[in-house]
């Protein structure tokens, strides 16, 4: 008996070799709903200025400028979004901005997948210098080339129109460079070997094998070009001195005066500025998400 209860006690599956008990699950739902509450508040963080934002473009003066403030307005009015439209040249904005966008967004999808394809698939001599080069100046700060780029703008007579604020994206951007070329590594080289051998042109293989493989990065980088461009106030700021160039961003100084500020029409027209980007968001959120988190893991 002695001899089978020890046989017993170390077969697979029996009391003895399951090791410890589970932990209980009382604690399991603890510590998931301390998760939850944690990432609640930091979500209302990030979320107060937007619902301020929000309840402020809807006040009327005196709701805006009561002691204590309150959240939500006592009156809602629209009037703060007819006077935001009519403060500037809302269209002529609106479409200033819309062609810097379309424009960024195609130069930027023609040629950084292109150069993130040639460091990540094709075998030439100095391309691991090419793409260190492309790393280093993802570390230099922006503000120390504007001197140098206004200056050669200025000497090509650019200043003062939108080519400054269109022509670099076709040159590439070392972020999405980057982050394609990792992207770009993960598709296995026999995909790219067997369109060769089937007789197609390496254009032909990049065009048809190689991009339908990256809608998801591909759709990031979009999605990431197009906020940027569309938020950009210090280039248009820098470049842009005639009022028929001027972006929607530039367009929001109209609401600061020298007696003070319209709060109530700049939140309103803050608001007619977010929406874009919250719309082109929402809609690409699932490749947004593929994207970052493939691109994440190579």
């Amino acid at each position: 008996m002695a001899a089978n209860d020890v046989l017993r006690a170390g077969r697979p599956g029996t009391a003895a070799s399951r090791g410890p008990a589970p932990r209980p699950r009382r604690q399991y739902l603890g510590r998931r709903l301390t998760h939850h509450l944690i990432l609640i508040i930091i979500s209302l963080a990030f979320l107060a200025p937007f619902l301020v934002m929000i309840t402020t473009a809807f006040k009327t003066s005196g709701d805006i400028f009561r002691v204590p403030p309150r959240l939500l307005p006592d009156r809602w009015v629209l009037g703060n979004f007819s006077e935001a439209v009519h403060a500037m040249p809302f269209l002529r904005y609106l479409a200033n901005t819309v062609l810097l966008v379309v424009l960024n967004v195609a130069g930027t999808l023609i040629s950084c997948p292109l150069v993130a394809y040639g460091l990540a698939k094709l075998h030439w001599r100095g391309r691991s210098p090419v793409f260190g080069t492309v790393l280093a100046t993802m570390m230099l700060p922006a503000q120390v080339t504007f001197i140098p780029l206004y200056l050669l703008w200025d000497r090509l007579g650019a200043v003062g129109t939108l080519w400054p604020l269109i022509i670099p994206a076709f040159f590439g951007s070392p972020f999405y460079i980057f982050l394609l070329r990792q992207f770009f590594t993960g598709i296995p080289d026999s995909l790219r070997e067997a369109g060769l051998i089937d007789g197609a042109s390496e254009l032909r293989v990049y065009l048809q094998l190689i991009l339908p493989q990256a809608k998801a990065a591909i759709a990031t980088v979009a999605v990431f070009q197009f906020v940027a461009t569309w938020t950009d106030f210090l280039l248009p700021l820098i470049y842009l001195n005639s009022q028929e160039n001027y972006t929607l961003s530039i367009g929001l100084y109209n609401f600061f005066g020298e007696h003070g500020v319209a709060w109530g029409p700049l939140m309103a027209a803050c608001m007619i500025f977010t929406i874009p980007a919250l719309v082109i968001f929402m809609v690409a959120q699932r490749y947004f998400i593929q994207g970052i988190s493939v691109t994440g893991m190579k």
